[in-house]
Formats: structure tokens, C-alpha cells, sequence
């Protein structure tokens, strides 16, 4: 059974569900592709009518729908509502500005009249991971069911519940039959859609790993692919900072989602005039943090999502151990049923280590204390990823003037605030290609249609 709902809190398997026949997956494709053709002439207005239904549908059960991911992938029940709510929050977003975004652009050809004018390409497919399990779905479907694309979307293996959760809340708020389509298939599967002719993009959120193998098949068949994929992202704690309120943000930052984050906080890059109360601090507040069932709103300590995760987690590091590091504290798992995994702090990180260029999803902290400055950006800049990072000081003008020397696709100063809609999310190196959300996440996947008139004589 390749989808699995289990309990990460227990290890008790909730339910299973067989992959799809490839009839049944022809048939879903021939469904979305007959959908895309009436969706496509709905106006903005009947589409965000759907969407906007969609948002507060999500809004008015945000409990139905957050106990069922804590049960999933184990996420804590308040972070669990405020990633329903923040979903809800995203397909408003789009159902309200789409319109304007994709409007037609004028252009100033030195004669005659031009404009530039957008339209949607068809079928998307959607490969989604299981760490987000509605804020991931609601950021492809927002943007580009309001562009007029339609989408079939492969969801985690160990969150089909939520998959089909989201799938019924599509149909519930009037979505046609094919607009939006989850799909329980095979990697092998995968590379079928891919390859359909009917399907015209590919959008991946996952794994490095993954993301090769998607975007190498895209790419045959030269379809436009975005790809959101790891991050060890840095959190820069200059010698001017505010140590103690510097700190919540460390732990949340790590932390948030069980460590489970893309964007979270992995790299802990201190200046070593604070790197000492900085440590001290920080390892106290971990060692406050209580495991226990994620249903409990008391628990600050849920589990990982699965226990093939724990076991990853814990050979890294093992690994960064024998490669040199030194354990602070943590890095065993904790003693009570379920994937449950100590907070984890690593220090004396050499370059050779493989903890020095591995992203650990989880809650394992990576600590390093550099001179000055100038370090901490080059620290900070040695990685293969580059989707986020933070800078921490009481001197906004210096903080921003980091952000800009470090290679990421987001930073910021003095906080880890990216749940809005309005700010586009994304990285570059190993992190990946395009981005979600805000204006620029609607432009992924349509066309850009240049259209001119004006009377000229042919050449001669």
C-alpha cells in the first residue's frame, strides 16, 4: 500500500488506499482536460465565486480539517488551524486579485498599438508534499484555478486523507468535475502524467531528489516546470542583537511544524561576541519544550511525521557525529510510543562533515560561531540551498544590507514572517526554480500572448 495514513503520535495505522488502476488514471485525465475546456471560458467572477467558496469553507471548519492532519503527519493542533486558516487566507487572496494580476499590459512600440495579454495553458500536474498538507494544495490551487488552468495533483503518500479532504472541499464550493483532481498514483504513474500530450506544466514541491527526476522528465517533454524544493537556511545573530527576543524567534524558527520546514531556520551563524548567551539561552529554551500528543494544545513537542523520517533523522546525526560534531544536546529518539525525536543541538560543524551541506528536516539545530560579519555572509552563502535565512540585529539599515549579500530567494530582518500571501515564496540554487504566491506565483503557468495592430507597409 503506497498510501498510508498512520498516526505518528501512536504508529497505529488509521487507513489505506490503493493506487489507481491506469484506466482509472486515463480516465481522470480525460476528465481534467474536458473540465479545462469549460473552465477556461468561465469569467474571473464565476471563478472566484468557486474559490472564494472554496476560502471560507476552510475558514468555517478549520477544526474538522486540522484534526485530520494532526492525526496524519502529526502536526500540533494550533499550528494545524493556523495553516487551515492561512490556506483559507490564500484562495481569498487569489479569488480577490487575479483579475487585476493577469490584466492586459500596454506596451510602447515606436508605432502602432501593442498590449501583452495572458492566458491559461491547460492541465497542470502537482506533485505536493505531505509537511503542508493544505497550505501546499491551496497555493497551487489559488493562483491557478483563478488563471484558469485546472489542475491533477499527486499528494504525499502519508497524508491521502487530507489529499481526498481537499479534493471533496473543491467539489463542496461548486468546483466542475476536472477543474480540480487528486490522484492516488505510482511514481512510475508520474511519469505517465508527465509525459500526456493534455498535460501542459509541472509544479513540484518536495525533495531535491524529486525534484531532478521531475524536472529532467518535464523538461523531455519541454513543459515548464516550478520546482520548490529543500533549504538549510541561515539565521544570522549579529553582535547588536536583541538576545532575548532574538530567541523565541530561534526556537520557533527550528522548531515551527516539528523542525519540518523548508524555510525553517537551520543553520544557526552567531557572531562570537554573543555567540556564548546565545547558546546557553537557546539550548534552556529547547530543554522547556514538552513532547506529547499533538492533539493537546499544552504539547510545545509534537512527533515526526513518520517513523521512516525519525530513523533518517537520527543516522544524520549519527553521521555529523562521527564526522566530528559535537553534541550539545538531544540526538536520540524520545522514549514513549510514536516518531518522536529530542530536540538536537550540533556544534563544531567542520566543512568535510556531511551536517555541513545536508539539510536536516527535523529538530536538529546546526550551530557555528564566526568572527564578524563578513563570515557570517560567507558562511552563510557556502550552501547548496538557497531558499531563505533571517538576520537578527537592533540596526534595521545593517540587517537589510546583509539580506542583500546572502544568495537566497527570501530574507528577513529581525523576523521568520513568511505566511502572507502577498509575499512570493521561493529560492534559487538547489532550492529550486519559479515562484508561489503573491503576483509573481500566478504568472508560473500562463501564457504571455503578445498582441499588436497598426497599419505598416510590408518590406520590400
Amino acid at each position: 500500500m503506497a498510501y498510508q495514513s498512520v498516526n505518528p503520535n501512536t504508529g497505529k495505522v488509521l487507513q489505506s488506499f490503493e493506487h489507481l488502476s491506469n484506466s482509472q488514471l486515463e480516465k481522470s485525465l480525460a476528465a481534467a482536460e474536458h473540465g479545462f475546456q469549460g473552465w477556461k471560458r468561465k469569467s474571473y467572477a464565476e471563478r472566484a465565486a468557486i474559490v472564494n467558496k472554496a476560502a471560507a469553507l476552510l475558514h468555517a471548519h478549520v477544526d474538522d480539517f486540522a484534526k485530520l492532519e494532526t492525526l496524519e503527519m502529526g502536526k500540533r493542533i494550533d499550528e494545524a488551524r493556523g495553516e487551515v486558516k492561512f490556506s483559507g487566507d490564500i484562495m481569498a487572496y487569489y479569488a480577490k486579485h487575479a483579475e487585476a494580476f493577469l490584466a492586459p499590459t500596454k506596451l510602447h512600440p515606436q508605432a502602432g498599438e501593442a498590449h501583452m495579454e495572458s492566458s491559461p495553458i491547460g492541465v497542470l500536474f502537482c506533485v505536493e508534499p505531505w509537511n503542508f498538507p493544505y497550505y501546499q494544495l491551496a497555493r497551487v490551487a489559488g493562483p491557478q484555478l483563478m488563471a484558469g488552468n485546472v489542475l491533477v495533483v499527486k499528494h504525499a503518500g502519508c497524508v491521502p486523507q487530507c489529499a481526498i479532504a481537499f479534493e471533496k472541499l473543491m467539489l463542496d464550493a461548486g468546483a466542475p468535475v476536472g477543474a480540480y483532481t487528486n490522484l492516488l498514483i505510482s511514481h512510475e504513474q508520474c511519469d505517465r502524467v508527465i509525459d500526456d500530450p493534455r498535460v501542459k506544466g509541472v509544479a513540484l514541491t518536495g525533495s531535491v531528489a524529486a525534484g531532478r527526476v521531475v524536472a529532467a522528465r518535464a523538461g523531455q517533454n519541454l513543459k515548464k516546470s516550478s520546482m520548490e524544493l529543500g533549504g538549510s537556511d541561515a539565521f544570522i545573530v549579529l553582535d547588536d542583537a536583541d538576545i532575548d527576543k532574538t530567541i523565541p524567534w530561534a526556537v520557533w524558527g527550528r522548531m515551527y511544524n516539528g523542525g519540518q520546514t523548508c524555510c525553517a531556520a537551520k543553520r544557526f551563524i552567531v557572531l562570537d561576541a554573543v555567540a556564548d548567551t546565545f547558546l546557553a539561552k537557546f539550548k534552556t529554551a529547547l530543554e522547556a519544550l514538552k513532547p506529547g500528543d499533538p492533539m493537546d494544545e499544552k504539547t510545545t513537542h509534537g512527533p515526526l511525521s513518520t517513523e521512516a523520517a525519525l530513523v533518517q533523522l537520527l543516522a544524520q546525526v549519527d553521521a555529523a557525529v562521527k564526522g566530528g560534531a559535537k553534541l550539545l544536546m538531544g540526538g536520540k529518539r524520545i522514549a514513549r510510543p510514536g516518531s518522536f525525536m529530542q530536540a538536537t543541538i550540533l556544534t563544531d560543524i567542520a566543512p568535510g562533515n556531511p551536517a555541513f551541506r545536508d539539510e536536516f528536516f527535523g529538530p536538529v539545530v546546526s550551530f557555528y560561531r564566526v568572527k564578524d560579519e563578513a563570515a557570517a555572509i560567507a558562511l552563510a552563502n557556502d550552501s547548496d540551498f538557497g531558499l531563505g535565512g533571517s538576520v537578527w540585529t537592533k540596526d534595521e539599515a545593517r540587517g537589510k544590507r546583509v539580506a542583500s549579500q546572502v544568495d537566497t530567494g527570501m530574507m528577513f530582518v529581525n523576523n521568520i514572517h513568511w505566511a502572507d500571501a502577498e509575499l512570493p515564496f521561493g529560492g534559487i540554487k538547489n532550492s529550486g526554480y519559479g515562484r508561489e504566491l503573491g503576483n509573481m506565483g500566478i504568472q508560473e503557468f500562463v501564457n504571455k500572448k503578445l498582441v499588436r495592430t497598426g497599419h505598416f507597409p510590408a518590406p520590400a
